[in-house]
């Protein structure tokens, strides 16, 4: 039984993609920070699935936590199949307005907790194996950039370097590294930055008339993982409805 570990699994898309893979019949871990009880409720609510869901708190970009929790995943399964590296924030405001701190804690969690988990996930477990499958959540403005969102789409540019630098490094290990760069997925995290009358605007520029799911990007984000998918590596693949293309 194959095992993933899922950043910021306990809401939106990283909660579809927890599902997913449960569904799958994964052995989960469930990565969280603040959210106890989204977490705790996603368990319970898998308990009957084939594999094993559990529950793990860690600041993504804190690298003892980190490694804390992929110690123990190792531990407990073996070895790390999968990553799915999903955990992530926003900061939405003037570039001119923007905190040096508030700049480092986007890019902390978007950025440097990719590297952190990913390091772990690769010394521990996946070059020893010489298999395993990355999952990197960019973001569509991680490819064309968002006016009011300079820190966010900075970081998850970034994951775009990351993902196509590290797939080459890493190809004749026998481990794909690829991004999913979701276009205005229906969220909380949607709802929570953008008024109504912004949200029926982007609404109204997406060629297929919505917004898309969680569940649409978690299906591609389980896609990737399979053997299927074995020739795919170094790709950004956008689910955006056709807004970018």
């Amino acid at each position: 039984m194959k095992t993933v570990i899922v950043t910021g699994g306990s809401k939106g898309i990283g909660r579809a993609i927890v599902y997913a893979f449960a569904k799958a019949g994964y052995n989960v871990i469930l990565n969280y920070n603040t959210s106890y009880q989204s977490a705790k409720d996603i368990v319970e609510d898998l308990k009957d699935c084939d594999g094993i869901v559990e529950m793990f708190k860690a600041d993504v970009s804190n690298r003892d936590e980190v490694d804390s929790m992929v110690e123990y995943a190792v531990k407990e399964f073996g070895k790390i199949d999968v990553l799915v590296n999903n955990a992530g924030i926003c900061d939405v405001e003037l570039f001119t307005d923007i905190t040096e701190e508030t700049w480092n804690k986007v890019l902390d969690v978007n950025l440097k907790g990719v590297f952190n988990v990913t390091q772990s996930v690769l010394r521990n477990s996946m070059i020893n194996e010489k298999n395993g499958s990355i999952i990197n959540i960019s973001s569509i403005y991680g490819i064309c950039g968002g006016s009011c969102e300079v820190a966010y789409s900075a970081s998850k540019a970034g994951i775009v370097g990351l993902t196509k630098a590290l797939a080459k490094e890493l190809a004749l290990s026998n481990i794909n590294v690829n991004a999913v760069a979701p276009g205005a997925i229906n969220t909380d995290m949607l709802k929570e930055n953008y008024s109504k009358e912004d949200l029926e605007v982007t609404r109204e520029e997406i060629p297929m008339g919505r917004f898309g799911t969680p569940d649409e990007v978690a299906e591609l984000v389980l896609f990737l993982s399979t053997d299927n998918a074995k020739y795919i590596t170094g790709q950004v693949i956008s689910p955006n409805g056709g807004l970018v293309m």
